[in-house]
C-alpha cells in the first residue's frame, strides 16, 4: 500500500465541501488513436470521495474489426474474437460510472472513445464531468521528469505491473490518483473539473479509398461515428495575427489544440459563425491558438512558438469571441 511506503498524503481532517462524492478511474486499450478507432478493453476503479478504492471491473471488448498495435497491448484477433461487443457491455459499463467524475491520464481522450462508443450503441455515456490527472499534477507542481503514466506512478512509489494492459493500467492510476487528491485537499487546491458532453450522432458511413489512421495493416474499411462536416470557406481575407489586447477581427485564422470543455465541434461552429477561420493545423499564417494546455508540447504548441504564434486559452477565447471586429475596419 502507498502508506506503507510513507509516499501518501495524509488524508484532511476537513474536506472540501466543492469536491466529488465519487471517482471513477478509467482506462481503455483501443485499436488506434483515430476517431473511428475501437475500444478493446476497458476497466474502472470506482472510488469514494477520498480516493479509497470501492471495487474493480475490467472486460475485453470485441471490436468487430483488426486489433491494431497488438505488440503494444497484447490483444490479437483471436484473444477478442470471443470477448463481448461494446453494446453487450455498456450498461455494466454506465452503471460503474452513473454519477461519478471520470478520472484518467489524458482524460480526453479515453472520454472521447467511451462517448463514440456509446453514440454507436444510440445510448449516452452517463458522465457529466471529467478529471485529467495530467491536469492536476500541473496544478500540484508535482517535480515530475514529464507527465507519462510511469512517472506519475514512480513518483508515489506505485509499481506497474502490465503497462498498457487496461486493468494495471487502472490500479496504478488509482493509486496515484489518491495521494493526488489527498495533496490537492489539504492545499484547498481546486480540482481541474471538465464537461462532459456526450454524443448525441453517429454514422457508418464507409471511408472509400483509403486506409483510416487507425489502420496497422490490417485492410479494413473503416466507419465512423459522425460523417465528417466540410466547413464553407471563409469568406473574409485573413487580417494577420492577433494582438494581445485587441479584438478578433473576421478572416483571422483559428487553430485548436487539446482538451476543452466545451465540444470542440461547437467551439469551432461558434467561430465560423462569428466569421473566422477555423484552421485544422497551424502555420505561419495562423492568427491565434486555442488551447488550455500550453505546455502539453503537442505539434500545433510547438509549432506556434516556433512560428510566434500568440496564444489563448478558452476562457480567454470565448470573451473574444464576444466582439469580433467586422473586417475591412
Amino acid at each position: 500500500m502507498l502508506e506503507d511506503r510513507g509516499t501518501a498524503v495524509s488524508s484532511p481532517t476537513r474536506w472540501p465541501a466543492a469536491y466529488p462524492q465519487g471517482y471513477a478511474v478509467v482506462d481503455v486499450e483501443t485499436t488506434g488513436l483515430a476517431r473511428d478507432d475501437r475500444i478493446i478493453s476497458a476497466a474502472v476503479y470506482r472510488l469514494d470521495a477520498r480516493g479509497e478504492v470501492e471495487d474493480h471491473w475490467y472486460t475485453l471488448v470485441n471490436p468487430e474489426r483488426d486489433p491494431g498495435p497488438v505488440w503494444i497491448h497484447g490483444l490479437t484477433s483471436e484473444v477478442l474474437e470471443g470477448a463481448p461487443l461494446f453494446a453487450d457491455v455498456a450498461e455494466e459499463f454506465a452503471a460503474r460510472l452513473d454519477g461519478r467524475v471520470l478520472v484518467a491520464h489524458n482524460a480526453v481522450f479515453d472520454w472521447q472513445m467511451i462517448a463514440r462508443e456509446y453514440a454507436r450503441a444510440q445510448r449516452e455515456a452517463p458522465v457529466r464531468q471529467r478529471l485529467c490527472t495530467i491536469a492536476l499534477s500541473k496544478e500540484l507542481g508535482l517535480p515530475l521528469p514529464n507527465f507519462k503514466l510511469e512517472s506519475l506512478a514512480s513518483h508515489f512509489g506505485v509499481v506497474q505491473q502490465r503497462a498498457h494492459h487496461a486493468l494495471d493500467d487502472a490500479r496504478v492510476l488509482a493509486e496515484a490518483f489518491r495521494p493526488s487528491l489527498r495533496a490537492a485537499a489539504a492545499g484547498g487546491v481546486r480540482l481541474p473539473l471538465l464537461e462532459c458532453r456526450p454524443l448525441t450522432e453517429w454514422s457508418d458511413t464507409p471511408r472509400i479509398g483509403r486506409q483510416a489512421s487507425g489502420d496497422y495493416g490490417g485492410g479494413y474499411r473503416a466507419t465512423t461515428w459522425r460523417p465528417s462536416r466540410k466547413r464553407p470557406a471563409c469568406p473574409y481575407p485573413n487580417p494577420g495575427r492577433y494582438e494581445d489586447g485587441k479584438p478578433l477581427k473576421q478572416g483571422m485564422r483559428v487553430a485548436f489544440s487539446g482538451d476543452t470543455s466545451t465540444e470542440r465541434e461547437l467551439l469551432e461552429d461558434r467561430a465560423t459563425e462569428a466569421g473566422l477561420h477555423v484552421a485544422t493545423s497551424l502555420s505561419r499564417l495562423t492568427s491565434l491558438l486555442v488551447t488550455n494546455d500550453p505546455d502539453s508540447g503537442t505539434s500545433k504548441v510547438v509549432k506556434a512558438r516556433q512560428f510566434g504564434t500568440p496564444v489563448v486559452d478558452e476562457a480567454a477565447f470565448g470573451q473574444l469571441l464576444r466582439d469580433v471586429e467586422p473586417a475591412g475596419e
